[in-house]
């Protein structure tokens, strides 16, 4: 987490901002006087709508979390009239459930609805809410909401004028194989599973396991993903316990120390989610700790029934990726796969078109679809190149492929940096050896590649020369590319059993 890459110093200033957002929130609620349990709702609320809320551009991410109360209040609603009836309570559980995941079909803003609608639900178990605190917990929130608001698109919003980065996404089948769908039924399993083995551990507490089932399925699409996923959950929750007996119980539910701990927590966590799961959990388990401090109810078999709950819900979470409509991992990183070499076939054909004299300014942002590409295979494939993964052929042919594919994105980067220079024009040279890049994705089994313009064509004024410095670094661009896809041929040739199965 603290040696890996941070461009832009992007953690840096999301989790700088999601600690003072949150913080201004607890003051502000505090200052209110709303009671503790109140103003607790509230802070969760202020950390989700900086946390889950991941539209593109600013205006999206501004209507998204506006849409927050009108998602989350009906279902704090109805879970604290619920609560004497927990069959009923637990049903709707489930329900909120299979609904937060299904919206996911709808891009960011329904998955940041999802998630706000779910952990409004685990909020009213969590404080054991009953009607008459609802007043006061849709102040705290509404309250905690607007300081999130204040702080992210007014007093710090450092997106503004930044370009969106591209959209990737896979073509979505119909019905069962849509993959939110499939994991729509897979988390409503995995929750009722989870629920029921959750209560038989702990009548008060099993909604531990729910919500561990619940992170597990955020962000996987095969049930290597999920599994990998779960092991870390459990790992970084177990290391989180050990870190809750050193750190929160000495506390004693101090006010001012717990404050301190909390807010090094969030900044934990926030800096931490994007390069490791295990260590975002670690400070979950620890904030929670905290938080059960400062209401005046940890102890140390609390901590232990926390891993108890989280091993429970890994548990569930694993059979029901196992058992309802399961996905492998190569089906999920084959795909990605394939979308992979779309990405270098469109970028090679645009840059074919602009040599012979067409526009190039898609050159860059077709550069960045694909890191953004790689990124989501390297997700996909994680389970195969673990380092406890069993499976050492598929492991060594997974990475040859990663690898692979880093060059390919690398050349890719290089050359459109050299294709676009304003005075970059013709060479013969250039467009045969963008044919012979699309030949290598032809042998791949890509799907047809657009044709570039036909050689020889007119000279422009601007013309690259063969001893141009540029056209030599686009030749040697071209030429790693084609070597890159060339070795890929072996490994994706591979039966799926001994390459990238799972």
């Amino acid at each position: 987490m603290f040696v890996a890459p941070d461009p832009g110093r992007v953690r840096l200033r999301a989790a700088t901002r999601a600690v003072l957002g949150i913080a201004l929130a607890v003051a502000v609620t505090i200052l209110a006087g709303f009671p503790l349990p109140a103003v607790c709702g509230g802070g969760l609320a202020a950390l989700l709508a900086f946390f889950v809320v991941a539209d593109p551009r600013v205006r999206e991410q501004a209507v998204t979390t506006a849409l927050m109360p009108a998602v989350g209040l009906p279902v704090l609603t109805a879970a604290a009239w619920l609560h004497p009836f927990p069959a009923a309570r637990d049903a709707a559980f489930v329900t909120v459930v299979l609904g937060g995941v299904y919206a996911r079909r709808w891009g960011a803003r329904g998955h940041a609805l999802g998630v706000f609608a779910f952990m409004m639900f685990f909020v009213a178990q969590f404080l054991h809410a009953v009607p008459a605190e609802l007043p006061e917990l849709y102040g705290a929130i509404a309250v905690a909401l607007l300081c999130a608001v204040t702080v992210r698109f007014g007093l710090w919003c450092y997106e503004r004028g930044v370009p969106p980065p591209p959209a990737v996404a896979l073509p979505q089948p119909r019905g069962l194989d849509r993959p939110t769908t499939r994991q729509a039924f897979q988390a409503a399993a995995a929750a009722a599973g989870a629920l029921a083995l959750g209560q038989a551990v702990s009548q008060d507490r099993w909604y531990w396991a729910v919500a561990t089932s619940w992170w597990i399925f955020v962000n996987t699409a095969s049930r290597g993903e999920t599994l990998v996923r779960g092991f870390r959950r459990v790992l970084g929750t177990a290391t989180g316990i050990v870190a809750g007996f050193a750190l929160a119980l000495p506390l004693h539910g101090a006010p001012a120390a717990s404050a301190v701990l909390v807010a090094a927590c969030v900044f934990g966590i926030f800096y931490s989610a994007p390069v490791s799961y295990s260590w975002m959990t670690f400070f979950v388990t620890v904030m929670a700790g905290s938080l059960y401090g400062l209401l005046g109810v940890l102890r140390p078999a609390l901590l232990v029934l926390r891993l108890e709950e989280t091993g429970a819900g890994a548990l569930w979470a694993a059979l029901a990726v196992l058992l309802v409509l399961p996905v492998t991992t190569h089906a999920a990183t084959d795909a990605w796969i394939r979308r992979a070499l779309d990405a270098v076939r469109e970028f090679t054909a645009q840059a074919a078109t602009h040599l012979a004299g067409g526009p190039g300014d898609d050159l860059a942002r077709r550069a960045a679809e694909l890191d953004l590409v790689l990124g989501r295979v390297r997700a996909s494939v994680a389970p195969l190149v673990h380092p406890l993964s069993p499976l050492r052929a598929r492991r060594a042919r997974a990475r040859q492929v990663l690898d692979l594919l880093d060059v390919c994105a690398l050349q890719v980067r290089g050359l459109a940096e050299v294709v676009a220079h304003p005075q970059a024009g013709h060479d013969q040279r250039l467009l045969a050896a963008c044919r012979r890049v699309e030949d290598a994705l032809h042998r791949l089994g890509t799907p047809e590649t657009a044709t570039p313009p036909a050689v020889p064509c007119p000279v422009p004024a601007t013309t690259m020369t063969s001893d141009d410095p540029r056209a030599e670094r686009a030749l040697a661009h071209l030429h790693g590319l084609e070597t890159a896809l060339t070795g890929l041929a072996a490994p994706l040739a591979a039966a799926p059993r001994t390459a990238l199965a799972a």
